[in-house]
């Protein structure tokens, strides 16, 4: 593994973080969250149109630029360090990466540009709240339960006789972007014994009828949810048939998001530090010096840059890494944010709200995708650890057994 970045890498990133910095103050409050959009249109425009965010990791004859899971990580740690809300997580880090995976030509043809170019925002709605059970970070659910199991409540699926289309009714209770996205990705229960099984679906919510988004109030302003309630919608079958493995490319998805993720985390609580360095100098120009606090500075410095390593290694091999990396990074957030929280002799309220905001940041995604130390407890029982061999149809098992 070369870990030098690369030209391309380092130009993403001079090109993301200028932008950031042109458009909106890194650290600022997030009142963009708080647009009926839930982040700033005009910004993820000039996102997508250079250095083309959504695209990065999206392949050229569906109109990204190719640059992988590492630059797309480039580019998450910086929208991370300004604490950005945008649409980048739903859309270019949990929608594209399936419908790229299970869709057809035609789905893919249709979809992915209207992605890559900034036009198109999706959203990944699975029922019950289970998001990271589903993408298989802090449990293993083959048989899909998590989208209805067959009993009531959850999201069911049932196809329209004599015709291609499908129906689906339920609800998903904490959907991210889900009161904007121009496309819904829903995962729905079809069948009932003995051909249950868990499916994706493409709902338009804006040409769909049935559909009911509510924006709910989040605990990070910058993670917007919604609650999304169908009632007999019209939906697309992702996909050629209803055999294909739904809940496999969700647990294939899962690691490579949680590295994404682990990079937003990781820029999060950089920024973070660096503000409460700039706070410490400007107090110790006018108070004298502050050992103590200067020593767990340095700390946190050092946890931030492990951090840092961690999630660029799970960038460059997910299935190995990505789970630990995100509990490494949300742990480094959660602690950096802690400590900006805590530091004394504040210059005023904006610094202290900019210190509570990052903690919220790590405290909505430990929410979402883990707790740290849930994904960290399955990585490791997937690995053999608790005793046992290593799960075989763990992704990375092969290699982490012949290392």
């Amino acid at each position: 593994m070369d870990a030098a970045f690369t030209a391309e890498q380092d130009e993403i990133r001079r090109t993301v973080r200028e932008l950031l910095a042109a458009s909106r103050a890194p650290g600022d409050d997030g009142s963009d969250g708080r647009t009926a959009d839930g982040y700033d249109a005009e910004l993820w425009r000039r996102l997508a149109r250079d250095p083309g965010l959504p695209g990065l990791a999206l392949p050229p004859e569906y109109g990204g630029t190719g640059r992988g899971l590492a630059g797309l990580a480039v580019a998450c740690e910086e929208t991370g360090r300004a604490r950005l809300p945008s649409p980048l997580i739903a859309t270019a880090v949990l929608a594209a990466p399936l419908i790229a995976a299970l869709g057809t030509d035609e789905q893919r043809t249709a979809l992915l540009p209207r992605i890559a170019d900034g036009g198109l925002t999706a959203a990944l709605a699975v029922p019950g709240g289970s998001l990271a059970t589903a993408l298989g970070l802090t449990g293993d659910d083959t048989g899909g339960t998590w989208a209805g199991g067959g009993r009531a409540g959850g999201m069911q699926a049932r196809p329209v006789p004599g015709a291609k289309g499908w129906r689906l009714y339920g609800e998903a209770a904490q959907v991210l972007d889900g009161h904007s996205a121009g496309l819904l990705l829903v995962a729905a229960h079809a069948g009932g014994f003995p051909r249950s099984r868990t499916l994706l679906f493409l709902v338009r919510p804006d040409a769909a009828a049935g559909v009911v988004r509510t924006r709910r109030t989040p605990l990070d302003e910058t993670r917007p949810l919604a609650g999304i309630e169908l009632r007999d919608t019209g939906a697309e079958l992702l996909g050629a048939d209803d055999t294909v493995d739904v809940t496999g490319a969700l647990a294939s998805a899962g690691p490579r998001a949680a590295a994404l993720l682990a990079a937003e985390a990781v820029g999060a609580a950089a920024g973070a530090l660096e503000r409460m360095a700039d706070q410490v100098g400007e107090r110790e120009r006018s108070s004298g010096s502050a050992e103590c606090v200067k020593h767990r500075l340095a700390e946190l410095y050092a946890r931030v840059q492990e951090a840092r390593s961690a999630a660029y290694y799970a960038a460059w091999n997910p299935a190995a890494a990505g789970g630990l990396a995100l509990a490494q990074a949300l742990e480094a957030l959660r602690d950096t944010a802690a400590e900006a929280v805590r530091l004394p002799g504040g210059p005023g309220p904006a610094r202290e709200q900019e210190a509570h905001l990052s903690f919220r940041r790590a405290a909505a995604d430990e929410l979402l995708f883990g707790p740290a130390h849930r994904l960290r407890d399955h990585a490791a029982r997937r690995a053999g650890l608790f005793g046992g061999a290593p799960d075989p149809a763990a992704p990375g098992t092969a290699e982490r057994v012949a290392v």
